[in-house]
């Protein structure tokens, strides 16, 4: 079995790293659950991301305040990657700790628990210091990449800059971290918060020709996937769009029946037949 999970695991590993590798643009959208997981994998999508975030609501704790564990991160990786039979990334948030060694040992545990790739990122998870320093942060990256290089396969990492969604809309600033993440060996880079289609295309060409991935939010949600990929976007993630997509639903049914009485959801519902044979 160990063999197995390994050559399965290699060959996951080569497939995500050759999606970055081809012409054009791929969408990773993030499953926040075994079941949503193995949907969106049946539906022929071609590599999963974790989301933190959905992770957490799932949990019944809020994001990106330190309350979700490693080792509850790992555990839900570990459910998604069984569920499927494509790639899996991991949201490793900014690697369960300040200093660089926190950020290698994450890789490798990340690693451990059968991910084909994953993301560090630069912001602290305290409000009053949200962004590590440049120079911590690149040598956090370094200390990250030096552990997915020890891998006996090519471990995909992403390095993510976090100012413009932490009050720091100083995309120069952003661009300077991304372009010292790429120098010392981050495979793909991310700057959730980019809006405008000047704001990805400066980043696409500053990092090149590293892939660049794009959070789809709310600016980026008015793009095609055409226009995307024509800005020289390689990837993009969902983050939490659809966990929230599906609570939004849950919590207007919930408020419907709360406030007014009625009922009117169910017949818009996904039919049980339809999940049902999905995950078949």
């Amino acid at each position: 079995m160990e063999a197995s999970a390994t050559n399965k695991q290699h060959l996951m590993a080569a497939a995500f790293k050759a999606l970055h590798e081809r012409e054009g643009i791929f969408v990773m959208p993030n499953p926040w659950d075994a079941g949503s997981a193995r949907m969106l994998a049946g539906m022929g999508f071609e590599a999963l991301a974790t989301t933190s975030a959905g992770l957490a609501f799932s949990l019944g704790k809020p994001d990106g305040e330190g309350i979700v564990t490693l080792e509850e991160a790992l555990e839900n990786a570990r459910a998604i990657i069984n569920a499927s039979c494509i790639p899996v990334a991991a949201d490793l948030e900014n690697g369960y700790g300040d200093h660089p060694e926190d950020c290698a040992e994450t890789i490798l545990l990340a690693a451990a628990a059968g991910l084909a790739g994953g993301s560090i990122e630069d912001a602290t998870g305290r409000p009053d210091d949200p962004i590590y320093s440049f120079e911590l942060s690149v040598e956090r990256i370094k200390a990250a990449v030096k552990a997915a290089r020890s891998l006996p396969f090519h471990f995909t990492l992403t390095a993510r800059a976090e100012n413009l969604i932490h009050g720091r809309p100083d995309l120069k600033g952003t661009i300077r971290r991304l372009e010292a993440f790429a120098d010392v060996g981050a495979d793909v880079l991310f700057a959730p918060g980019l809006n405008t289609k000047a704001e990805i295309e400066a980043v696409v060409k500053a990092v090149a020709p590293k892939p660049v991935n794009v959070l789809v939010s709310n600016g980026v949600a008015a793009f095609s996937l055409t226009e995307l990929s024509a800005l020289g976007v390689k990837r993009l993630s969902l983050g939490s769009a659809f966990a929230r997509a599906a609570y939004g639903a849950f919590l207007k049914g919930a408020e419907e029946i709360q406030q007014k009485g009625l009922f009117s959801f169910v017949p818009e519902t996904v039919s049980y037949k339809t999940i049902n044979d999905m995950l078949r």
